[in-house]
């Protein structure tokens, strides 16, 4: 998988790979996605080990993963694909459980996006355009229990922990080396905004944005929005209990 990497998909549009063990759910997301334009699908794999193979032949902009299959599985099979030399592929996790140990070990596994199968056919459209265009994209019916949850387990085994490098020792307060706008960005990513989103929010453009979360993931050394975004409510800088409020500093 070794290349340049694309912005945004092919010139031809967002090419994608769909990875289900069971044809009648691929068929389903063949159909909703071929019907959009500027999404092509492109190849299909039932199971982890053929994603594999299929991704390295077929060298798609997203990936859109189930987690059981027979074999590796999903979560694995996103960890070989997206160590490969050159990977630029994004992978949204589509699952029928609503299960945080799943939600948690895709973003370990480095996946950018999180949705669930009944979620509907628009928000699966988007999510593949949003990841394809670097965004992450977790399932809101989840994202602000399993996050409270991962953030009581985390605190209770470690309660005396250090705080991570550049971050004060104050929960809820700004990380020390983030500017003022670059500390909103991060609190607005946590609040599940896009990059078009922020931009819009704040009054700047798309670009502007990408530099402030690049200088964000730069900072606190963290590999991706998904990363930002778990930081962001582990550190108490956003309260998982009222994700769109920020919390006094």
């Amino acid at each position: 998988m070794s290349g340049g990497p694309r912005l945004n998909g092919a010139a031809g549009g967002v090419r994608v790979v769909l990875v289900d063990d069971h044809a009648l759910m691929r068929q389903g997301i063949r159909t909703i996605l071929s019907l959009q334009a500027g999404i092509e699908v492109v190849g299909e794999a039932s199971s982890g080990e053929e994603a594999v193979e299929v991704v390295a032949r077929t060298r798609p902009d997203v990936v859109c993963m189930d987690v059981e299959m027979p074999g590796i599985g999903g979560l694995e099979a996103t960890r070989r694909i997206l160590a490969e030399p050159g990977a630029t592929v994004q992978v949204l996790v589509l699952t029928t459980f609503e299960r945080e140990d799943y939600l948690l070990a895709a973003l370990e596994a480095g996946a950018s996006g999180f949705l669930l199968k009944n979620s509907p056919p628009e928000r699966l459209v988007a999510g593949v355009r949003a990841i394809a265009a670097g965004d992450a994209l977790l399932a809101p019916e989840l994202t602000r229990t399993v996050i409270e949850r991962a953030v009581a387990r985390e605190r209770e085994r470690t309660p005396l922990a250090e705080p991570p490098a550049g971050h004060s020792a104050q929960p809820g307060t700004a990380p020390e080396n983030l500017t003022a706008r670059e500390t909103e960005v991060l609190r607005l990513l946590a609040q599940g905004l896009s990059n078009d989103e922020i931009a819009e929010l704040l009054v700047v453009g798309r670009a502007t944005v990408k530099t402030h979360v690049s200088n964000v993931l730069a900072k606190l050394s963290l590999r991706d929005r998904v990363q930002a975004v778990a930081f962001a409510y582990r550190s108490g800088l956003v309260d998982p209990r009222r994700p769109s409020e920020a919390p006094p500093s």
